[in-house]
């Protein structure tokens, strides 16, 4: 079943970008029957890919899967209220990509307990905190190929697929403030369940923190001194990869290399 799910989950998103692309106008049809339908089907499939009994399993595969569910339910949310279907160009075929990726071979996933309340609690804020940047680091994308297209008048026509350029940086913190948020709350409540920092742990900390650092300086330079254009986004983008390396970077090298699993 989770075969069958994911793979009509991942046609479904790229039919939705597919749609995106030849229209520059608000697209019922997605957003009201593709995108839901794509949705529910990719949660169904991730449901039965990553739990069992009180348990969760979840590689590396798993992961991006669900940090893609996650921000593209939250882009189909935003969509509600912004014009920012166009983002959908980039987003849905990415989501469809990781929607297949817990269909491919690969190393052993090590349980997670969920006995412990304050550990699933831990794994939902870490899972939205990453599903929001995830989002955001996307929107920062779209952000430095609309100012691109804005110095280019041939192109015009094609800005004007999306929303005005201060609309979307407003978003862009918006995303990154509530984002940083749970981040914040995701590296203290991990401080808390984690009795022994070692090994993949202390580095996911050290990673995690590090990211923290990176969004609050440029949270910091927005209000102190303005930052947005080409600064914000790099220092956004710069955050989020520093994000995943936290999670992918450590697990793929402990896992695929070493066969070490986090539990």
């Amino acid at each position: 079943m989770p075969l069958i799910t994911s793979l009509i989950a991942a046609a479904l998103y790229a039919v939705a970008a597919w749609r995106a692309a030849r229209s520059a106008q608000a697209d019922t049809l997605s957003q009201r029957a593709l995108i839901p339908a794509a949705l529910l089907l990719h949660a169904a499939a991730l449901i039965g890919q990553t739990t069992q009994s009180h348990e969760l399993l979840i590689g590396v595969g798993e992961a991006a899967s669900l940090l893609s569910w996650l921000s593209a339910l939250m882009l189909w949310v935003f969509c509600l209220r912004e014009p920012l279907q166009a983002l959908g160009l980039v987003h849905y075929p990415f989501t469809a990509v990781c929607a297949l990726l817990p269909l491919l071979p690969s190393a052993s996933r090590g349980p997670i307990p969920l006995q412990d309340w304050r550990l699933g609690v831990h794994i939902i804020l870490s899972l939205f905190s990453a599903g929001l940047l995830t989002l955001a680091a996307i929107h920062a994308l779209a952000i430095a190929i609309l100012d691109r297209i804005l110095h280019r008048p041939d192109n015009i026509a094609l800005a004007r697929r999306l929303p005005p350029l201060q609309t979307m940086e407003k978003l862009l913190f918006q995303l990154i403030f509530v984002g940083f948020f749970l981040l914040s709350l995701t590296l203290c409540s991990g401080l808390l369940i984690i009795p022994d920092l070692h090994g993949e742990h202390l580095a996911q900390l050290i990673l995690t923190a590090s990211a923290w650092l990176i969004f609050s300086v440029l949270l910091w330079g927005r209000l102190r001194y303005g930052w947005r254009g080409r600064t914000a986004i790099r220092w956004a983008l710069s955050g989020y990869a520093t994000l995943v390396a936290a999670y992918f970077g450590s697990k793929l090298v402990l896992e695929q290399i070493f066969n070490i699993h986090w539990s």
